[in-house]
């Protein structure tokens, strides 16, 4: 059985024998993957009224535990965006009322984004649904398979030094 990236590796090797490219076969069928899971979780988040940013937001929070606040630059490490990009997410979620900016008790220069209770209600009743979507999107790889293309994955990331949650 082959796929797409399967082809477009055939005539790479064709028209240039000289150069190995097996590396385009593992980039090409990941950035593939990608944009098909964000395409499906982009679906899956707009039939609950959420862009795929606003639960990321909100699961961040959610995750943190009690009292389910972050620093905005905790989010922004956690999200991988701008700071600017950051501040809209905030201030888009607030006006939603799915979070609140509240001082922080320890430095009065600084803001602390806590989930409201709307927000935590909100991502409580997805997250259920969320991870039996990931698991229909995961439904062809066995137990064994699953466990395997983890580690494989975790292992990669680690090599090229991701290996934190912010």
């Amino acid at each position: 059985m082959s796929d797409a990236v399967d082809g477009i590796v055939a005539q790479w090797r064709s028209e240039r024998p000289d150069v190995d490219v097996w590396p385009m076969g593992i980039v090409g069928r990941i950035t593939r993957l990608s944009r098909i899971l964000d395409r499906e979780l982009k679906e899956f988040f707009a039939c609950h009224g959420l862009e795929r940013w606003e639960f990321d937001v909100l699961a961040t929070l959610r995750r943190s535990g009690p009292p389910y606040e972050l620093t905005a630059g905790a989010l922004n490490r956690a999200a991988m965006v701008t700071s600017g990009a950051i501040t809209n997410r905030i201030d888009r979620l607030t006006a939603r009322g799915l979070v609140e900016r509240v001082p922080d008790a320890e430095d009065r220069r600084s803001v602390r984004v806590r989930l409201t209770e709307r927000g935590q209600t909100a991502v409580d009743e997805i997250v259920g649904p969320h991870v039996a979507n990931e698991a229909r999107l995961l439904a062809s790889l066995g137990p064994e398979d699953r466990d395997r293309l983890g580690g494989l994955l975790r292992g990669l990331l680690e090599s090229l030094g991701d290996t934190s949650i912010d």
